[in-house]
């Protein structure tokens, strides 16, 4: 797989090509709209899903066990030379197309009955070529939370040694970070972005006014604080690392990947009193034989689809959808939980120029994109890098006792997942364990919509502030409703299912305010763009506001649980499905309970932990028959 791959560099044009064409079909395959060029049916390791965790667990997999054939099935196209994917200044752009899955919620009666999207990545490298790059981890104490749970292995002190595998940090020991949580010979680079417009230099200074300590080694298990925090993108070309141009490269020649192909089950046989996989079955019907394992990694909204496809699933949601049982694992697809976001936006005064530049000034893109073509500093490098992760404490002080209360309400006595939760809430673990998340995010983010061409505010420049609750209680699902791999997932996330998360983003967009009027960030702005300074002044209207606004953020997680069967569990400690021998869910989905962080890089040392523990079962066995 390695010779496929050339290092990728800037062209003179913006449609620059980054690697080599996939000239050796051997090693790389395109199955479009038939498998019928796949050189072979039998594979030792079948991969279901090129995302962020299967592209990494199958590259690992090539480099530990070349003695063995990997397949890895993914149902979107390489878009290694896309630049909506690789400029950080055109992050975003890919939602809601070709790239996205484009799924969404079921009607959200407790967001005033919205209808939401769940964008997931269609693509190789999946979500991670959609998202917004944000590089962070959550604190030590909730990586210890998995081991409680009942999964031996799972813990800060492995998670963040799996996690350190992954990536390459440019700039520590610097002004802006120290030296603790990063790695220095992953495949993943990352760094903390190089343009910082003159508005967010305000932003540590104005969180240090309102008590929040600046971290500067916010990776290494204490989040707690506000900081410049990493992206990953590489620093050698200013271009989105992920594992689709950073991990696969690195693979051997005994990796085929599969590419516009889905999967429409795994096939699989009784055996010594319980299944084993076989394979998978295509959805053109092709069917393509797993000597060892098959793996998904298709993702929390897919996994649990593929499951009860194949027959593993709630006896109830199968039978409803036609598909005769095979297991019967009530977990499958419960437990999905997510972060809603809330947004506030702020016209900066005329002496300053935001991101939004780009949008309303058609010279100065040209000019920005010209310099980015040339490798110099351009607005196109930016990502947003300015962060805060706090407590309620920090947050709200002593009015944070009456959220607290609420939570108390909220949390389900009966589950070791909200027994958690209320410790972070309320135990010692309340002031190393985050609550509120804030984002700087220069130029415009919100539900309003950027002024129209034409109107009299067009051509403003803002900022935006983003903040997400971090642990909420909430829980929902993902079900399939029908035999066939065409009909949609249905997703129902459950949001603000409780009185505690609908005040908490009540908190969250009143802290947004807050930080926007204290110095030295309120001499920035003239103007509260979103909500608006008069038009929400009331408590009904901040909560008119968050029930018409609130969104997700993306990280969806939890739905094939690695928890005990009893608690609802759906894969065990080595992350193979309950009641199966050989069929392992690896990706965002086994996260057992919602962290206060965003998920890309638990997802990358997920998969560097199972790859490990893949090797050590496999590095003495035999290949499968086709040799």
């Amino acid at each position: 797989m390695g010779s496929i791959f050339r290092h990728a560099k800037r062209a003179p044009s913006f449609g620059f090509v980054f690697f080599a064409l996939f000239a050796l079909v051997l090693h790389w395959t395109t199955a479009s709209p038939s498998a019928a060029s796949v050189n072979c049916t039998e594979y030792d390791f079948i991969v279901v899903g090129g995302g962020t965790g299967g592209l990494a667990l199958a590259t690992r997999l090539s480099q530990n066990l070349p003695q063995y054939r990997i397949l890895v099935v993914e149902a979107g196209p390489a878009a290694l030379s896309e630049p909506k994917i690789n400029i950080p200044g055109l992050k975003g752009s890919t939602i809601g197309g070709p790239y996205d899955w484009n799924f969404t919620t079921v009607p959200q009666p407790n967001v005033n009955d919205r209808v939401l999207p769940t964008t997931r990545g269609k693509v190789l490298g999946g979500s991670e070529a959609l998202n917004l790059m944000t590089w962070d981890r959550a604190s030590a104490a909730e990586y210890d939370v998995w081991q409680e749970l009942g999964n031996p292995g799972w813990n800060w002190t492995t998670m963040i040694d799996n996690m350190l595998k992954v990536e390459t940090f440019t700039g520590a020991n610097t002004a802006m970070y120290g030296s603790e949580g990063v790695g220095n010979s992953g495949p993943i680079h990352t760094v903390i972005n190089r343009v910082i417009p003159t508005q967010q230099n305000y932003w540590i200074p104005t969180g240090q006014n309102l008590g929040i300590p600046h971290n500067l080694n916010s990776l290494g298990g204490d989040p707690i604080g506000i900081m410049d925090q990493p992206s990953n993108v590489d620093p050698s070309n200013y271009t989105r690392s992920y594992t689709a141009n950073a991990y696969l490269p690195l693979a051997g020649s005994n990796l085929f990947v599969m590419e516009n192909m889905r999967v429409a089950k795994v096939n699989s046989r009784p055996c010594n009193g319980s299944i084993r996989a076989t394979g998978i079955t295509l959805e053109d019907g092709t069917i393509i034989n797993a000597g060892k394992e098959v793996i998904l990694s298709a993702g929390t909204i897919q996994s649990p689809g593929l499951l009860e496809l194949s027959g593993i699933g709630q006896e109830a949601v199968l039978q409803a959808a036609g598909v005769p049982l095979v297991v019967n694992l009530p977990g499958v697809g419960e437990n999905l939980q997510d972060h809603l976001r809330v947004q506030s936006s702020y016209m900066l005064k005329p002496n300053y120029t935001s991101f939004d530049a780009l949008k309303y000034n058609a010279t100065y893109a040209a000019q920005q994109m010209a310099l980015y073509e040339a490798d110099q500093i351009s607005e196109y490098d930016y990502t947003g890098s300015g962060y805060q992760f706090i407590s309620w404490q920090q947050a709200l002080g002593n009015a944070s006792s009456s959220l607290i209360a609420l939570a108390q309400q909220a949390a389900n006595a009966s589950s070791p997942i909200d027994k958690y939760k209320l410790q972070y809430l309320t135990a010692g673990l309340s002031t190393t364990v985050p609550q509120l998340e804030t984002i700087f995010s220069d130029g415009y983010t919100g539900t309003k919509g950027y002024p129209a061409n034409g109107s009299a505010q067009y051509g403003i420049n803002t900022f935006s502030l983003i903040s997400a609750v971090l642990h909420p209680f909430s829980r929902g699902s993902v079900h399939i409703n029908s035999s066939s791999i065409d009909s949609s997932p249905v997703i129902d996330p459950n949001y603000l299912s409780n009185e505690y998360e609908i005040q908490a983003l009540i908190a969250a967009a009143k802290k947004n305010r807050q930080i926007a009027q204290t110095m030295p960030l309120a001499g920035a702005w003239t103007e509260e763009y979103e909500p608006g300074l008069n038009n929400v002044t009331t408590d009904a209207d901040w909560r008119n506001y968050v029930l018409d606004t609130a969104v997700s953020i993306y990280h969806p997680l939890g739905t094939c649980a690695m928890l005990p069967q009893e608690d609802g569990g759906v894969v065990d400690p080595n992350l193979i499905v309950y009641g199966t021998q050989n069929l392992r869910v690896v990706d965002a989905s086994i996260i057992p309970i919602i962290i206060g962080a965003h998920i890309q890089t638990s997802v990358l040392g997920i998969a560097e932990m199972a790859a490990q523990r893949i090797t050590t079962q496999y590095a003495g066995a035999a290949p499968f028959g086709w040799r």
